[in-house]
């Protein structure tokens, strides 16, 4: 260890892509990697960034100085980007306690952090706040409801397959949810305006639905505003979705690319990811071992069982049927 971080001060520089600093604790584990390790974090992007953006950040600046060290993305795009061989082998100290369906079994990505879909809910505005999918569709909620494009967002995505999930669907099957948000839309609930905190604030999207992570950090940030954003996860359609991070195998700074990884897997980032409302990876472990922040756990909201996820081929026949179906069942 001390060996790579000599390295990766040596090299002084890491880049990154798509890391909004209010996304699950990004801001604090980027400030805490540059001060602790006097490395300079390059986030080009820090709004937001697709996979594709990243993707080509590898692919088309290999051998250049701006080349991408790391990806960072859902566990099914980082198996695709493992297949592609664009990701290098690298076991983090943390890697034999990662749960098994929650890395890469030749260590070229590792889960970090993720979340559950949630509904959020100003409830100064709203005189009874939703708390399952089912609820979304009663009348009072006409033009209330904002959801993320699934077609190329990963949130949108997963707010579809949880509404499949409640609504008789199963990972073989998301055209239920599809459909599910047709029918929103046909009764007028859908909102169309792009969510944000000022249009929260200012009671343009009264309603959100997104990762449980996100929602939380509006409530933080609104409470100075007296919104009151209240947070539930739909128990009818209950679905979480994990996020990853590799190494670009021609990464220009390969030794900050592999401290990163350390970064965010060591009980003090993934803590960070807490203080974020994101829920470690780690988050068993860390609790049974002593180093989770117990108070910050707490702030979660409260989640029954072990989260399931889609094999890959049920994630590609979720995906063609969202690109198929979605525009023309739903519309833009």
């Amino acid at each position: 260890m001390d060996a790579l971080i000599a390295a990766a001060k040596q090299e002084g520089k890491l880049n990154l892509m798509g890391l909004p600093r209010d996304w699950a604790g990004y801001g604090a584990l980027i400030d805490g990697f540059e001060k602790k390790y006097g490395i300079d974090v390059r986030d080009e992007n820090p709004w937001w960034a697709t996979v594709s953006d990243q993707i080509n950040g590898v692919k088309n600046r290999k051998g250049q100085a701006n080349a991408l060290d790391v990806i960072g993305a859902d566990d099914a795009s980082m198996r695709a980007a493992a297949r592609q061989h664009l990701l290098a082998p690298y076991r983090v100290a943390a890697y034999n306690v990662i749960p098994n369906n929650q890395k890469d079994p030749n260590a070229r990505w590792a889960n970090s952090y993720g979340g559950y879909i949630s509904i959020g809910c100003d409830a100064a505005r709203v005189e009874e706040c939703p708390r399952t999918f089912a609820d979304l569709l009663k009348p009072r909620y006409k033009g209330k409801v904002s959801v993320t494009d699934p077609t190329g967002y990963v949130p949108g995505f997963a707010t579809v397959y949880a509404a499949a999930l409640a609504n008789n669907g199963s990972f073989d099957d998301i055209n239920p949810g599809i459909d599910f948000f047709a029918k929103l839309k046909k009764i007028g609930n859908d909102n169309p305006i792009p969510l944000s905190v000022a249009t929260i604030e200012n009671g343009q999207t009264p309603i959100s639905i997104g990762f449980d992570f996100t929602n939380l950090t509006y409530t933080g940030d609104l409470r100075s505003k007296g919104v009151k954003w209240r947070v539930s996860i739909p128990f009818d359609g209950s679905f979480a979705q994990y996020y990853a991070e590799g190494i670009n195998r021609d990464a220009p700074h390969p030794a900050a690319a592999r401290l990163w990884l350390e970064w965010l897997l060591s009980p003090e980032g993934q803590n960070l990811r807490l203080d974020g409302y994101a829920r470690p990876v780690l988050m068993d472990v860390m609790e049974k071992n002593g180093t989770l922040d117990k108070v910050a756990a707490s702030k979660l909201p409260i989640v029954e069982g072990t989260p399931e996820f889609p094999t890959d081929a049920q994630l590609e026949k979720a995906r063609a049927a969202i690109i198929r179906d979605w525009l023309k069942t739903v519309g833009g």
